[in-house]
């Protein structure tokens, strides 16, 4: 039977070879159309270069293809997990780049290589006994705690000019709800154009840095990538062993996001990928991307749940397809000029945006906590749960922001998230009654999805599965 023919229920499947190249490059589009609005957008919240960005989202899909035996129909695109990370490290100066995003950076490029710890663990001994120690109760807290931190941004942003921000808000909640076929996929996307307009109407941006922008140029800055810092000759230190301290321990969430969006994919092709090729090579593709994007000043890579929408709205699942789509990502990454007009966006613009985002961050983790029936009657999940949240959120607005320390003549700083996700490692690792349960043969719940799926396309159909197997 060939790949046109086979069906799911009574829908064809078809691949990229009896679609022909037309069809196939307009399916490329649409992926890159679906991931755009999100990817672009962690750029502008932490500084970070937009063609840069484009380029490793590419780059980064293309390498994980090729560590999964090019099986799994999974684009990587910029992950949202690591903004209280950025902020923490190297915050925006007057809505400009910080000098010291390289050395975020470095922290996020050491949280890509905790993947391959865990890949490993995954290979070593299976997925069951490495989940035990990252249940709902632990990851999603953490959630909770990423989204809150981030929120006083949000409102300053959106203090600049409230009536741009309430477009974008109005709009992304018009499209979201109200919305159909692929304006229910991109609703961010639709929200940030809107806004836009608007504020370019109203003579509100200045477009000159457009139309001084060239219309090629190499993506790459070498002053804003991590090998800068140590040929500078004056490295400092104490802020890179700060940034490994504090940025790390997201990477305990942000794979357990992988899990889930494996999960969902297998879900939606009806492949299960955890088996075949594995965890162990999905988490080291993504582990990887994330480790070179970050060394060469993009945003950490992440598996995104908007082109897996997209893979049920046209019941594409060919990976070829994806490969187009991070090709065509490459290209633009190479135009100065459509990196300019992103980047000319109106702060209050980026603020209506990012108050929904940082919102639904935090909302995501009390949704996944529901959804896997993590038990609070059990004192030992309210402790951890407990001491994760206050951690987290009480030791970032504390007056000094962190919990420093001295060691030798560095000053060593634990930011409330790294604080609350140890402790909560830790306790869960420590107390009795772990219950959690990771089924490797047939991928379920892992309480955590740290990514801004733009629409439901594909959460339905996951519903559906979810509550036919419950019964």
């Amino acid at each position: 039977m060939s790949s046109q023919e086979r069906k799911i229920g009574e829908e064809p499947i078809y691949d990229a070879k009896s679609l022909g190249t037309p069809r196939v490059l307009v399916l490329g589009f649409q992926h890159v159309f679906a991931m755009f609005g999100a990817t672009v957008l962690v750029p502008l919240l932490t500084g970070l270069s937009v063609s840069t960005t484009l380029l490793w989202a590419g780059l980064g899909t293309l390498l994980f293809h090729l560590l999964t035996k090019k099986k799994v129909p999974a684009f990587l695109g910029s992950s949202f997990a690591f903004l209280g990370g950025y902020a923490a490290i190297a915050p925006l100066v007057d809505g400009q780049p910080n000098p010291d995003l390289p050395y975020a950076c470095f922290g996020v490029a050491c949280a890509g290589l905790v993947y391959l710890v865990l890949a490993a663990l995954f290979k070593a001994f299976g997925a069951s006994k490495v989940m035990r120690f990252f249940p709902p109760v632990v990851t999603g807290p953490i959630i909770i705690a990423i989204g809150l931190n981030l929120s006083s941004t949000a409102i300053s942003n959106c203090e600049q000019n409230w009536a741009i921000a309430l477009v974008a808000i109005v709009v992304v909640i018009i499209c979201n709800i109200w919305g159909r076929g692929m304006i229910k996929i991109v609703p961010i996307l639709m929200g940030v154009i809107a806004s836009y307009l608007v504020a370019a109407c109203a003579g509100l941006i200045d477009f000159t840095p457009v139309k001084e922008a060239a219309w090629f140029g190499i993506p790459l800055d070498y002053s804003r990538t991590v090998f800068s810092i140590f040929t500078s000759g004056n490295v400092n230190h104490a802020l890179l062993l700060s940034s490994v301290i504090t940025i790390v321990p997201i990477a305990f969430a942000t794979m357990m996001e992988h899990i889930g969006d494996i999960s969902a994919i297998s879900s939606t092709t009806g492949i299960n990928y955890i088996k075949d090729p594995g965890l162990h090579r999905t988490l080291t593709g993504d582990g990887l991307a994330t480790f070179f994007a970050s060394l060469f000043g993009a945003p950490a890579n992440t598996t995104y749940g908007e082109n897996t929408g997209v893979l049920t709205l046209t019941r594409v699942y060919d990976p070829f397809v994806i490969r187009v789509a991070a090709v065509i990502a490459v290209i633009l990454s190479f135009c100065p000029k459509f990196a300019a007009i992103i980047e000319v966006m109106p702060s209050a613009t980026i603020g209506g945006i990012s108050l929904i985002l940082y919102g639904m961050i935090s909302a995501v983790g009390v949704r996944n906590l529901v959804e896997t029936h993590c038990d609070f009657s059990k004192s030992r999940n309210v402790l951890i749960a407990a001491l994760i949240l206050v951690l987290s959120i009480g030791i970032n607005y504390s007056s000094a922001g962190a919990i420093s320390f001295n060691v030798g003549a560095a000053t060593i700083s634990f930011s409330g998230l790294a604080t609350g996700s140890l402790v909560g490692i830790i306790l869960n690792a420590a107390l009795p009654g772990k219950d959690y349960k990771f089924e490797e043969g047939e991928p379920n719940d892992t309480g955590v999805d740290l990514q801004i799926h733009q629409g439901e396309s594909y959460g339905d159909e996951a519903d559906m599965k979810k509550r036919e197997k419950k019964g």
